[in-house]
């Protein structure tokens, strides 16, 4: 069985709204509700679990309702931070998934995730227990000098870095064993940890899988803006 987890339980401070960033309406529809139909319509996701901001659970429940996320199976209360989030979605499925399923985490402010990232992921993770989506890095990236922080004399080759954002894919069994051993030490969890950098601190090998620069997240007004040119653009194809 192959489990997604959405996580949907920050407040959004940064987009500068009223309501939380995930609940914010697109052309009628909220952004959480795009994230969700990418994995309701994929046929290799048997379920959904999304972790929620506290009081925005019956939302969440009316809004599967309203656009058919049949998927959704369980909604979990958020926690202080990301890693709390994703830790209770994680320990939530104890019981009710297997060892040997592949749970696949992803933020719910990510809602242009592709097809065939989503495959990718599945097909890694299953293959090496783990998978990361991960994208080139295209841009030229100095470290900054410690005497003088407005110079450099340093680069970092762009050929030997990657971007990984989510979807994230685990197995089961080594999800949920690194979350206990993360919160029983206090590493990888702190800060801006995720899943990822978490299991590395832990000392876990990732298996890149395919990205897509589509896949982006919606933190500020102007990544509204451009998901709603990506969604015009979808729109508009027949033109082209």
């Amino acid at each position: 069985m192959n489990v997604a987890i959405i996580i949907a339980g920050g407040s959004g401070h940064r987009m500068g709204q009223d309501i939380p960033k995930q609940f914010i309406n697109v052309y009628d529809k909220p952004v959480l509700i795009y994230t969700l139909e990418g994995f309701q319509r994929h046929p290799q996701i048997d379920a959904i679990e999304v972790v929620c901001i506290d009081g925005w659970h019956d939302v969440v429940e009316a809004y599967a309702r309203q656009f058919n996320i049949t998927k959704l199976k369980w909604i979990v209360p958020g926690g202080a931070s990301g890693q709390e989030s994703i830790r209770n979605g994680v320990y939530n499925l104890e019981g009710k998934v297997k060892g040997d399923d592949i749970v696949v985490v992803h933020d719910g402010i990510r809602p242009l995730v592709d097809e065939t990232v989503l495959t990718d992921v599945l097909v890694v993770a299953g293959r090496y227990g783990n998978a990361v989506t991960s994208t080139p890095y295209n841009e030229q990236i100095f470290v900054v000098d410690e005497k003088d922080p407005s110079t450099t004399t340093q680069f970092i080759p762009r050929e030997t870095l990657r971007r990984v954002s989510t979807p994230q894919a685990y197995r089961f069994d080594l999800l949920d064993s690194k979350y206990h051993e993360a919160f029983e030490k206090n590493i990888g969890i702190q800060g801006s940890n995720y899943t990822n950098t978490m299991m590395v601190q832990l000392g876990i090998t990732l298996h890149f899988a395919a990205g897509s620069d589509r896949n982006i997240k919606l933190t500020t007004k102007d990544d509204l803006e451009m998901f709603k040119a990506y969604l015009k653009a979808d729109k508009d194809s027949w033109l082209k």
